[in-house]
């Protein structure tokens, strides 16, 4: 089961910024679960990476504290990037 993708995004018209963060789980093939990111400057593909982990649960853990890092640094739950 995918859970659904948090979208966040920070933006600063005074410095050009323009930046998204989306963070999904999904299982992987083999009983574990996979976090996908995809980071960048709105408009554009991004970056990707793809993290694995032995279970769904780790994998949420670390969603929580990625999401976490990233409100501290200026980012808030927002429309669509890109």
């Amino acid at each position: 089961m995918t859970s659904e993708p948090l979208l966040l995004t920070r933006r600063d018209p005074a410095r050009n910024m323009a930046r998204f963060y989306v963070l999904i789980v999904e299982p992987d093939l083999f009983d574990g679960a996979a976090l996908t990111r995809n980071w960048g400057r709105i408009g554009t593909k991004g970056r990707f990476r793809i993290d694995l982990f032995g279970s769904r649960q780790e994998a949420e853990h670390r969603l929580v504290a990625l999401a976490r890092s990233k409100v501290r640094r200026g980012y808030r739950q927002g429309a669509e990037a890109g």
